[in-house]
């Protein structure tokens, strides 16, 4: 008998592979800095908010659109209008991905039509995100200009679309996760960058 066909012949372990942890990218303090300085360039590019409609991108750019429009009130001491937009029908990628719950659509009742739209989301990553969710705005009404707020731009576009506001630039290669934590979602508000498991199956890679 060869010492290969023996059952109590030594077994070699396969070397296991080990991904580094997540690490914090963004700090609950740093975001917060972060949505108020977004809140104030809003309103010295939009004459104080005037006609501005904050619209959040399901999941966690809905909480991120609140929370901008909350800041926008203490400045201004009247509140701006926010709301969310699914994207679920407009996303080029229907046919490659398993089924997805439609989301919620929430747009304040005077509409869109001549206002300044600012979408919200927490990651721009290849910008077809954002595609679907122009294509969205595009059947609800026609606003007089569209700009986009992130928390975080983590580079590799696919398509020519840019962040009018931007949190954080962070450079990424793409076999990295950034997952975005926030309180009103998953308990807690923290960005993170790594390739762990976990941060994949939990977290949403912005796109």
């Amino acid at each position: 008998m060869h010492a290969a066909d023996r059952t109590d012949a030594p077994q070699r372990d396969a070397p296991r592979r080990t991904e580094a942890p997540a690490r914090a990218v963004l700090e609950p303090d740093e975001i917060r800095r972060a949505l108020t300085r977004i809140a104030h360039e809003i309103l010295e590019r939009t004459n104080g908010g005037d006609d501005v409609i904050l619209l959040g991108i399901p999941t966690r750019g809905v909480p991120l659109a609140r929370r901008l429009a909350e800041r926008l009130e203490q400045v201004e001491g009247r509140p701006l209008p926010a709301g969310s937009l699914d994207i679920t029908m407009y996303r080029d990628d229907l046919r490659l991905r398993p089924a997805r719950a439609l989301g919620h659509t929430e747009v304040p009742a005077e509409g869109i039509d001549n206002k300044i739209v600012v979408l919200v989301d927490d990651v721009l990553y290849s910008g077809r995100t954002v595609r679907a969710a122009l294509d969205a705005l595009g059947d609800l009404g026609r606003p007089r200009a569209v700009q986009l707020a992130v928390l975080v731009d983590r580079g590799h576009r696919e398509l020519p679309i840019r962040a009018d506001y931007v949190g954080k630039n962070l450079p990424t290669s793409q076999r990295e996760m950034v997952r975005v934590l926030l309180t009103e979602i998953d308990g807690q508000d923290a960005v993170l960058l790594g390739a762990t498991p976990d941060a994949a199956a939990a977290g949403r890679e912005g796109s």
